[in-house]
C-alpha cells in the first residue's frame, strides 16, 4: 500500500472509533436492554425486508413469463401474490420507520440529557467559554448549543439512516449475488486464437461498475466534509449574534448601534452564504456524476442481457429477473455512491461532537491548582491570579478577613477586582495557593442573571420558590424597594427587558435578603442606584451579615461605600518586573468614610 492508502485507511478507523465512542454510552446505560431490543428488532425488520424483495424478484420471473406466454390463470395467480408481497412491504417498512424512530428519539433524549448534565456541572459551560476567549483551541468547541440541539439530533438521526443502509445493502447484496450469478450465464470471447468464458459476468460488470463509480464519488465528493462542517460554524454563530441582538435590544438602541450590529450580522451572514455557495457547486458536481451514474445503471444491464434475450437464450421474466437482480446488486454496491453527501454531514457532525466531548472530558478531568477550604473566616495562602492568557494580576496574596469584619475592594478599572472574586467563589481556574472561604456565603455579580417567566421564580433564583411564603417574598421586595412589584408575584414577563439595571439590581438584593446568607461578596450591587438607595440597601445587608455573624466584602467605586466597611483594600499597580512578576500588589488601610 501506498502511504495515501494507509493514511486514508487510518483516517477511516478513526471516524469509526469515534462514532463507536459516541454512540457507544448509550447502549451501555441503565435504558441498555431497552435500547439493544429496539436496535435488535430494526435489523431484523432490515432482513426481513431484503426477503420480501427477493420473493419480489422470483415474482418478476412468473409474472412477466405468464405475460409472455398469455397465460391468464398463471397472471391472475400472480396479482394476488403480489398484493401479499406488495402488503408484507408496506408492513415491514411503516413498522421499521417507527421502531427506527423511536429509537432515535430515546437515544437523542439520553445523548442530549448526557451532554446537558456533563455541560453544566462543575461550571463546565463557564470554563469552556474561558478557554474558547484565551484561544485554547484545543478545548474551546464553538456554539455549544448548537452541538446539543442541532449535532445531537444529526447524529443519531444519521448514525442510525445510515448504518441500517448499509445493513441493508451488505444484506441485499449476499441475498441477490446468488440470483444475479445464476440468471447472468457465461460470457465467452475469443483472444489471440482462444475462446474464454466468464462465469457469472453481470455479477462481476456490477462489481467493476460501481467500483468505479464509488472512487470518482469520492475523488468528487471529498471535500464537502470540511465544507458541511464550516457551514454548521457558520450558520451558528450567525444565529449567536441574532441572540444577543435580541437580548441587548434596548442597549444597541439607546446607543444607536444598529447600523453597526446589522454590519456584523451581515458580516456573518456573508460568511454563511460564501461557505453555502462552495457547497452547492461541490454539491452540483456530486449530483451531476450521481445522476449519471444511477441512469446508466437502469439500461445497463439490460444492454449487456438484451442479446441472450432476442436469441431465445432467456424468456422475459428471465431478463426482467436479471434486470431486477442486477439493480439491487449495483445498489448495494452503490450504497457509498448514493449516500456520499449524507456521509459528508454525518462525518463533519461526528467531528463537532467529539471535539466538544473531548472538551468536556479534558476539563473533567483537570484539576484546580487553587486549594480550596471550608473554614470560618476568608482566608488566602500565596495566592496566585491570572488571565487566560498567563498575565499575572496578583501574586503571593495573604487576606485575612474575620467574621465581623468588612471590606471594601478598590482599584483601577481592569486591575482584576471581579477576577478576585471569582477566585473566591472557587469559578476562576487561572488561579492558585490556598484558599479558605466560610459556608454559607452569596456572591452577587455587577449584572444579576434575571430569568424570564413568573417574577416570584427571578425573585427567588436559583432556589425553588417553593422554599419561601409570599409574605417572606413581598417583604423582601419591599426591603430592597422594590414596592411595586410585591403585587406581580405571579406575573409572567421577559424581566431583564423589563426592569432597569437599578431595579434589577434591586430585585438581586431582594435574593439575597430572602436567603439570608452569613458572608456576602458584593461586586458594584448598587452601580446604578441612587445614593440614598445605595444607602439603605448597604445599612440593610449590613444588619443582615452582622446579625448572622458573618461579614461582607464589598466592590465599589464610590467612596460613599466605604461608611459600611471598616477595611479597604486596594490593588495597586507595580512597575515591570516588580516581585512575583505580577501586574498588582494589594495594599490594607483603613476604609474611606463618607463625605459629609
Amino acid at each position: 500500500m501506498s502511504p495515501t492508502v494507509n493514511e486514508r485507511a487510518r483516517s477511516f478507523l478513526q471516524v469509526l472509533r469515534r462514532v463507536f465512542a459516541l454512540a457507544a454510552p448509550y447502549f451501555r446505560s441503565e435504558e441498555k436492554w431497552r435500547a439493544r431490543l429496539m436496535l435488535l428488532g430494526i435489523v431484523a425488520l432490515n432482513l426481513f425486508y431484503v426477503y420480501v424483495a427477493v420473493l419480489g424478484n422470483q415474482w418478476y420471473g412468473r409474472f412477466y413469463d405468464a405475460l409472455q406466454n398469455k397465460d391468464a390463470v398463471s397472471f391472475w395467480r400472480e396479482v394476488r401474490v403480489f398484493g401479499w408481497i406488495a402488503f408484507f412491504n408496506i408492513a415491514v417498512q411503516v413498522l421499521k420507520f417507527y421502531v427506527t424512530q423511536l429509537l432515535q428519539l430515546r437515544w437523542r433524549t439520553w445523548m442530549t440529557r448526557d451532554y446537558l448534565s456533563r455541560w453544566m456541572s462543575d461550571r463546565t459551560f463557564y470554563h469552556l467559554e474561558l478557554a474558547r476567549y484565551a484561544n485554547q483551541n484545543g478545548h474551546a468547541p464553538d456554539n455549544p448549543d448548537q452541538r446539543i440541539q442541532e449535532d445531537m439530533q444529526l447524529f443519531t438521526d444519521y448514525t442510525m439512516t445510515l448504518s441500517m443502509g448499509l445493513l441493508n445493502a451488505v444484506v441485499t447484496l449476499v441475498s441477490f449475488v446468488g440470483i444475479l450469478w445464476g440468471l447472468s450465464g457465461n460470457f465467452s470471447f475469443s483472444l489471440g486464437g482462444s475462446t474464454y468464458q466468464i462465469a457469472g459476468a453481470m455479477v462481476w460488470l456490477a462489481v467493476v461498475y460501481c467500483v468505479v463509480g464509488t472512487a470518482i464519488t469520492h475523488f468528487v465528493g471529498r471535500p464537502l466534509i470540511g465544507i458541511n462542517f464550516r457551514q454548521q460554524r457558520f450558520e451558528a454563530d450567525f444565529r449567536h449574534h441574532l441572540v444577543r441582538v435580541r437580548e441587548y435590544s434596548e442597549a444597541i438602541a439607546l446607543d444607536k448601534g444598529e447600523k453597526v450590529e446589522h454590519a456584523q450580522l451581515d458580516l456573518r451572514f456573508g460568511s454563511v452564504l460564501r461557505n453555502y455557495l462552495l457547497l452547492i457547486k461541490q454539491q452540483k458536481n456530486l449530483v451531476t456524476f450521481t445522476s449519471f451514474f444511477g441512469q446508466a445503471a437502469v439500461i445497463f444491464p439490460f444492454l449487456v442481457a438484451g442479446p441472450r434475450f432476442f436469441g431465445g437464450a432467456i424468456q422475459l421474466g428471465q431478463l426482467m429477473q436479471i434486470g431486477s437482480a442486477f439493480d439491487k446488486v449495483q445498489g448495494s454496491l452503490s450504497w457509498f455512491v448514493d449516500n456520499y453527501d449524507r456521509v459528508a454531514i454525518w462525518r463533519a457532525t461526528t467531528d463537532r461532537l467529539t471535539s466538544f466531548d473531548d472538551a468536556m472530558r479534558a476539563h473533567a478531568a483537570q484539576s484546580m491548582p487553587l486549594q480550596r477550604e471550608q473554614n470560618a473566616e476568608l482566608r488566602t495562602d500565596d495566592l496566585a491570579v491570572s488571565l487566560p492568557d498567563g498575565t499575572s494580576l496578583l501574586a503571593g496574596a495573604a487576606l485575612a478577613v474575620k467574621s465581623g469584619e468588612s471590606v471594601l475592594l478598590q482599584g483601577p478599572s481592569g486591575s482584576g477586582k471581579s477576577t478576585l472574586f471569582r477566585t473566591f467563589a472557587g469559578i476562576w481556574p487561572f488561579s492558585k495557593g490556598r484558599l479558605q472561604v466560610p459556608d454559607n456565603v452569596a456572591f452577587m455579580p455587577q449584572r444579576p442573571y434575571v430569568p424570564d417567566g413568573k417574577l416570584r421564580d427571578a425573585l427567588t433564583y436559583p432556589n425553588p420558590a417553593t422554599d419561601f411564603s409570599d409574605d417572606q417574598l413581598r417583604q423582601a421586595l419591599n426591603d430592597a424597594l422594590l414596592p411595586d412589584l410585591a403585587g406581580r408575584l405571579d406575573d409572567s414577563d421577559a424581566w431583564s427587558q423589563k426592569l432597569s439595571g437599578g431595579e434589577q439590581q434591586r430585585l438581586a438584593i431582594a435574593r439575597v435578603l430572602l436567603r439570608k446568607p452569613a458572608w456576602l461578596f458584593a461586586d458594584e450591587i448598587t452601580s446604578a442606584l441612587d445614593a440614598q438607595a445605595e444607602s439603605t440597601l448597604y445599612r440593610r445587608l449590613g444588619a443582615m451579615v452582622q446579625a448572622a455573624g458573618g461579614s461582607m466584602v464589598s466592590i465599589a467605586h464610590r467612596a460613599a461605600v466605604g461608611e459600611f466597611h471598616g477595611q479597604r483594600w486596594t490593588l495597586v499597580p507595580q512597575a515591570d518586573g516588580a516581585a512575583g512578576g505580577a501586574r498588582y500588589r494589594l495594599e490594607a488601610s483603613a476604609a474611606p468614610a463618607a463625605a459629609t
